[in-house]
């Protein structure tokens, strides 16, 4: 069992820089490995070490066990047994009395995760799901707002009027964690669910190697067998006719028994190329649902209930900053929290310190960058190869007028300039003009990737 694990940890080092394999995997040991259940239990020097392989290489750590021909499923953190560290600046009590910060021995990140949140139970049968996301810390917002409503209502009645229920948007916006957070609230509702969570490269993996083996059967009574599918990443079937079809198979099997299908995907089913037009159908026949990238109060709520859940302190000014500055989705904006707290832990300063003093890096220092009105106006204008007076002008041709109008969002959310100030910059008189520019471009973005693509590689070239 542990000479396997050696082979997974020197597969991972060919993956990943030198020194971050050192600073990541050096010290971690295998303290179990349940092949019935799929668990792996790994041991960590300290909780941070914990948290940092739980957020940052669960997923691969779980490739590198099946690509040695074992079947992982889930990832257990465990903290070795006296080991001494400093976790957060206050110091908490688990239920059962083991001290999380200020020294002696430390908590596993599950105990973590049961004082902060109400994780789920462990379970008998593996789920492939991760109880640190739960419905309980997930962050509602103007965002997500419809799509957590839903969630709740899937948990009360799984199978019922949201099934299936598809949830699309962006890269890191917490549509993980949301879909996640409903399959861990059903498991605790119905323990004896049969629930699988699984992302679509591995729903694929599967079923190459089922057909491989000639065990193409035992693959789909696996799958007709389960209450809740989720299915994450859904966009990665693209190209994989044959998996396409057993999928769709599979989809009406459950769909017509009521069992829940979960899916997520970062671009609504019409926009997947190949896609099967009575898949498309079916996916969407519950309704679709988005998830946006949260504005301002948002991040700042995302931001605290980050800290409360990390049992970490930090000022309401500094939260402020970095939601004023992190624009492009939440797990950049969780990562540059991360950064500055941990950077504040190492220099033994406040996380606003941290800031004040110049410590930032990354996306919030090179966001902070002073940006004018006009540059915004340029970048966009080079954008769309157009020059400044040409996308100012009065023409009303469709490009000229998209990349107006993707300038007055851009002006509007990027530098916070009201509609007002905004119409002489882009050439309009008429300050509703703007708002009804931006309201376009926000909703536009929602179904149309490539004008949401376009928009992040302007802002690239502005804060580049």
């Amino acid at each position: 069992m542990f000479d396997v694990f050696q082979n997974v940890l020197a597969e991972i080092q060919r993956k990943i820089p030198e020194n971050s394999f050192k600073t990541w995997f050096r010290d971690i040991t295998l303290v179990s490995l349940d092949k019935k259940e799929g668990v792996a239990t790994i041991g960590t020097p300290n909780v941070f070490l914990a948290k940092q392989l739980e957020s940052k290489y669960r997923e691969m750590i779980i490739d590198a066990f099946r690509n040695n021909h074992i079947e992982v499923n889930q990832i257990d953190f465990k903290v070795k047994a006296n080991t001494k560290t400093k976790t957060t600046s206050r110091e908490v009590k688990s239920d059962d009395g083991v001290r999380l910060g200020g020294g002696g021995r430390v908590a596993s990140t599950r105990d973590l995760v049961k004082r902060f949140t109400s994780s789920a139970p462990s379970q008998k049968i593996s789920t492939g799901l991760n109880s640190k996301y739960t419905l309980d810390n997930f962050v509602v917002g103007s965002n997500n707002e419809l799509a957590a409503g839903v969630a709740k209502l899937i948990v009360k009645d799984p199978g019922g009027k949201y099934n299936p229920f598809f949830l699309y948007g962006g890269p890191g916006l917490g549509k993980t964690h949301l879909v996640q957070g409903i399959g861990n609230a059903i498991i605790e509702n119905n323990p004896n669910c049969k629930l699988l969570y699984i992302t679509m490269n591995h729903f694929y993996s599967e079923f190459i190697n089922s057909i491989r083996a000639n065990k193409g059967d035992d693959f789909v009574k696996k799958y007709q067998k389960l209450d809740v599918l989720i299915i994450d990443d859904f966009q990665m079937i693209m190209g994989k006719d044959r998996s396409q079809e057993e999928f769709f198979n599979i989809f009406n099997d459950l769909h017509q028994a009521n069992k829940q299908i979960i899916i997520t995907c970062d671009r609504l089913p019409k926009q997947i190329k190949t896609l099967d037009v009575r898949l498309s159908s079916r996916l969407e026949s519950a309704g679709a649902y988005d998830i946006s990238f949260p504005g301002f109060e948002d991040r700042c709520a995302i931001l605290k209930a980050k800290a409360e859940y990390m049992g970490q302190e930090i000022e309401d000014a500094a939260i402020e900053y970095i939601a004023e500055n992190v624009k492009t989705n939440v797990r950049e904006l969780e990562g540059e929290f991360q950064k500055i707290m941990v950077t504040a832990e190492i220099k033994g300063m406040t996380p606003l310190e941290i800031i004040n003093e110049g410590y930032v890096s990354g996306s919030v220092a090179r966001r902070t960058r002073s940006v004018t009105a006009r540059q915004v106006v340029e970048k966009v204008a080079k954008y769309y190869g157009l020059t400044v007076v040409e996308m100012t002008g009065k023409s009303r041709v469709a490009n000229i007028k998209t990349a107006r109008q993707v300038a007055m969002y851009l002006l509007s959310k990027e530098l916070g300039m009201s509609t007002t100030k905004i119409a002489p910059e882009v050439g309009v008189k008429d300050h509703t003009t703007v708002m009804n520019g931006i309201k376009k471009i926000e909703n536009d973005q929602k179904t149309n990737l490539q004008l949401r693509d376009q928009i992040d590689q302007i802002k690239e070239a502005i804060y580049g």
